[in-house]
């Protein structure tokens, strides 16, 4: 065979549980119920029964702070009933207690308005209106007034950056993002700040992101209840070159957004919407509407060449992938010694924004200073990215503006488009056309598998010439790893997603393991769970947010599976850009327009040894 798993480790995702687990009888309610002994807490006991304890601070195996005593219930001991928080309160055999008695009613109607008395209750004009945990939680709970009033805070909102926005006015405390952030990336940016009344949830010494250790994944985001956090939101700033006359708006999508975008409207996890998502942009105004998975396919031949370039001495190695924002951003403020190891690579947003200044300019007698070039991502790190000093090509930067999934969902509603009755229609041609290896870049292992086929065809490897599916490198596992044989040599590969899982594999390469080509993608599973993909109240379990990944993946791969062209160098319009205009893969041109060397950042608070002792 010419690829073979040698080691896949997860480290995300609960374990699956033997056929034989064993089951402890409970009384919920006074009914009794059989429930798996390891089951966490009380509040997890109900909800396997089918009993929907509400929850602010929970978040399953990921936040259990017991903080906001929404999830009250009354247990019974020696003839007694107390109080207990259920996301906290151990699960024993015969244990008896009640979820809806009117003393508990009373308890969380009472703990919920003492949340909302010291609440920004500007609910009209929030970002999170109609999709916010507090507002959906005090319309179930049946709060009408609030009977409490006291002091709020009023601190200003934390915006220096390009990629999110911090209200602390809105913050409940409930911690998930200090949660997610330690416990699922391993970054550690939140913590307690202040005392009493004036605490907040904060990066160390109340820094602005920007200037904290913070990657700008979003991942946070994913988990706020309210809108505490938030993307920076630039649609003023999208439709003001809208109804510009004087200026050329062109906007490029991401692979994953077309697998995400529905579900604001309503349509299942996974639905394609390729074609509705191309026709919204066209109604809301953009002149062009171009693909970014064409510059996918651009970015795997590069890197695919890069790395036959490095495999014969050009080169540090192992090459790792450059495409994911966040996990450039935690390189260099963790990992600072494999910069060298980075592709040289641009991601595919900013691949993309580069051609459409320089080659869709030049092609089409259009001024590239007067061209705003927009880009729908999945992701709040793609905002960073764009705003580097080093995204400028020509004296022009790549992309003016990004947008998360969510806020062209905000624009599509503005706009009065009825999104289920639009029409499928087709990306512009040049920079619209793609295959199905650039699809499957939405997904985590998805730009190691794309680069595979693209290399082992470079290579003419007799095994694996005509071969398409790399199945080793799919699923949600944290780091999978596998040998394949490119021509006369035996490369090895790994494939990490979420930073945690990247400190792990580093940590090893660190120690002497020897790879060849690694691919890291900053979010879990990918840019399909990016922290600017649409937010429901169905994903408030760390379970339910696997589900959503992988049935978005699921989706990403159906559309490769469904392509004419799946190998990213027999894309047409590829082979014309390097044929009429690049000259060929890492020419000199190439390497002007796609490619970029990544300057160190100052100012990080905490040296490379100091971090250590931190994680």
């Amino acid at each position: 065979m010419p690829q073979h798993v040698d080691n896949q480790t997860e480290t995300t995702g609960r374990q699956t549980a033997a056929p034989d687990v064993q089951e402890i009888k409970i009384w919920i309610n006074d009914r009794e119920i059989s429930v798996p002994a390891d089951t966490a807490n009380l509040l997890e006991a109900a909800r396997l029964a089918g009993i929907d304890v509400p929850s602010l601070c929970y978040l399953q195996d990921i936040s259990a702070a017991g903080s906001c005593r929404i999830c009250l219930v009354e247990v019974e001991s020696g003839g007694r009933r107390t109080m207990q928080a259920s996301c906290v309160y151990p699960v024993q055999e015969g244990i008896r207690f009640f979820t809806n008695t009117p003393r508990i009613r009373r308890a969380r109607k009472r703990m919920l308005e003492l949340l909302l008395s010291e609440h920004d209750l500007d609910c009209v004009n929030c970002v999170k209106n109609r999709n916010c945990d507090l507002q959906r939680l005090a319309d179930d709970l049946g709060v009408r007034s609030i009977r409490l009033t006291g002091e709020r805070l009023d601190l200003p909102v934390q915006n220096k950056n390009s990629f999110i926005t911090r209200n602390y006015n809105k913050c409940i405390k409930c911690r998930r993002c200090e949660a997610v952030c330690k416990k699922i990336q391993e970054v550690n940016v939140y913590s307690a700040q202040r005392r009493g009344f004036n605490t907040v949830i904060a990066p160390a010494f109340m820094q602005d992101m920007s200037e904290a250790d913070c990657i700008a994944c979003g991942q946070c985001l994913t988990v706020c209840p309210t809108a505490a956090l938030a993307e920076r939101e630039y649609i003023r700033e999208v439709w003001d070159a809208i109804e510009n006359p004087e200026q050329i708006t062109v906007v490029q999508t991401a692979p994953a957004a077309q697998v995400s975008l529905g579900e604001i409207f309503g349509l299942p996890v996974g639905t394609v919407v390729t074609g509705k998502m191309v026709a919204a942009l066209r109604r809301i105004g953009f002149e062009h509407v171009f693909s970014t998975v064409f510059a996918a396919d651009l970015t795997i031949v590069e890197e695919a060449h890069e790395l036959l370039d490095r495999l014969n001495d050009h080169g540090k190695l192992p090459l790792i992938s450059s495409c994911s924002p966040g996990w450039v951003r935690y390189c260099e403020r963790f990992f600072p010694e494999y910069m060298a190891n980075l592709s040289t690579c641009k991601s595919p947003q900013e691949m993309l924004g580069a051609l459409v200044k320089t080659y869709f300019a030049e092609k089409n007698n259009l001024d590239a200073k007067k061209m705003v070039v927009v880009a729908v991502m999945p992701c709040t790190a793609k905002k960073y990215e764009a705003a580097r000093p080093e995204m400028v090509t020509r004296g022009t930067r790549d992309v003016d503006y990004v947008l998360t999934v969510r806020e062209l969902g905000r624009m599509i509603r503005e706009a009065g488009i009825n999104f289920d009755a639009l029409p499928d229609e087709e990306f512009d041609e040049t920079l619209g056309i793609s295959t199905g290896a650039g699809n499957i870049f939405g997904a985590t292992g998805g730009v190691m598998e794309a680069a595979v086929r693209t290399a082992s065809a470079l290579v003419g490897g007799a095994e694996i010439k005509g071969r398409i599916e790399f199945t080793t490198f799919r699923g949600m596992k944290g780091v999978k790893e596998a040998t394949v044989e490119l021509g006369d040599k035996t490369v090895r590969l790994a494939v990490a997603h979420g930073t945690r899982n990247a400190r792990r594999l580093l940590e090893r390469v660190k120690a002497g393991e020897k790879l060849d080509f690694i691919e890291i993608m900053g979010c879990p599973g990918g840019c399909i769970g990016g922290g600017g993909q649409p937010i429901s109240a169905e994903q408030r379990s760390r379970k339910a947010l696997e589900e959503v990944r992988r049935k978005r993946a699921n989706a990403l791969y159906n559309i490769d599976l469904n392509k004419k062209i799946r190998r990213a160098h027999e894309n047409p319009a590829v082979q014309e850009l390097y044929r009429n205009y690049l000259g060929g893969p890492l020419s000199k041109k190439a390497k002007e327009i796609l490619h970029v060397h990544y300057q160190r950042p100052t100012g990080s608070r905490f040296s490379t040894n100091k971090r250590k002792l931190l994680h």
